[in-house]
Parts: structure tokens; C-alpha cells; sequence
């Protein structure tokens, strides 16, 4: 009789197991992580870029990233803008948004400085407030937040 119930019950295990993995693997092919990456500092701006890179490159397609530009944030997005060594952010903005990530701009943010939205990379999204975007990223679409 033991024998019996220990059987059923091993077998009921293996079964859920079987089954869960199924479902996992159900749901994994279609599954994309996203990210939003938060700027309200220059100074972070090649880490960021680097950390997009990186995580695109190690989720091979399965993730959306979103940049989110307020405050100091918003200048490595001007059209000129350089880092420290010279070298222009539009290289790296233009390659990552090939590969579908988007950078928005806090209009807030622009208008305070009284900064010409002209002035912006090519693709960048102006957004009524960097700050509402972020936390409307997060809270509504399940964004994980991400500050460089």
C-alpha cells in the first residue's frame, strides 16, 4: 500500500515538473525584458550607451530598451554632443536605435533651458515630462528601471 501512494505521488511530481516546463517553454520564445534607462547626467552618458550595447547584445533580441532624457541628462542627445575624449554620442544613439531603442526627451527639461528641440539627434522622441514617462514606463508597461 505505501509502495502504491509513494508511486502516485512520485509520479504526480514528475508529471507537474513535465508540465511546468512546458508551460515555461510555452511562454520563454515569445517573453522580451524591458528596460528603462533613466539620464539626468551627462557625466553617464557612455555608461549608458555601453550598458545598452551590452544588454542588447547579451539578450540576442529579447529585450527592449527605452532611454528617458531629463535634466543634464538631455545634452548627450544635442546634435554636437561629445564625450570628455571628443568623440560624438550620435554614432553610438544612431547604432542603438537602428537596433529599435528609443530615446525620449523631457520637454520640461528643454523648455527650462530654453534649448531648441531642432537641436536634437535625428529619432529622439520628445515626451511632455521625463519624469511622468519613467514612472509611466514602469508602472503601466513593466518596465525595469535602470539609472547609469
Amino acid at each position: 500500500m505505501h509502495q502504491r501512494i509513494r508511486f502516485w505521488f512520485s509520479s504526480l511530481f514528475i508529471a507537474a515538473i513535465f508540465s511546468a516546463g512546458a508551460a515555461a517553454a510555452d511562454v520563454a520564445p515569445d517573453h522580451v525584458d524591458k528596460f528603462v534607462f533613466h539620464i539626468t547626467d551627462n557625466n553617464s552618458a557612455r555608461g549608458l550607451l555601453n550598458n545598452a550595447r551590452n544588454l542588447l547584445d547579451g539578450y540576442e533580441g529579447k529585450v527592449k530598451l527605452v532611454v528617458v532624457a531629463n535634466g543634464g541628462g538631455v545634452d548627450f542627445l544635442l546634435q554636437e554632443a561629445a564625450d570628455k575624449n571628443g568623440n560624438p554620442y550620435s554614432i553610438a544613439i544612431e547604432n542603438l536605435q537602428g537596433k529599435g531603442v528609443e530615446f525620449r526627451v523631457c520637454n520640461n527639461t528643454l523648455n527650462s533651458r530654453k534649448i531648441d528641440p531642432k537641436k536634437l539627434v535625428d529619432g529622439a522622441q520628445l515626451v511632455p515630462a521625463g519624469i511622468i514617462e519613467v514612472t509611466r514606463l514602469q508602472a503601466r508597461e513593466g518596465y525595469s528601471y535602470i539609472k547609469p
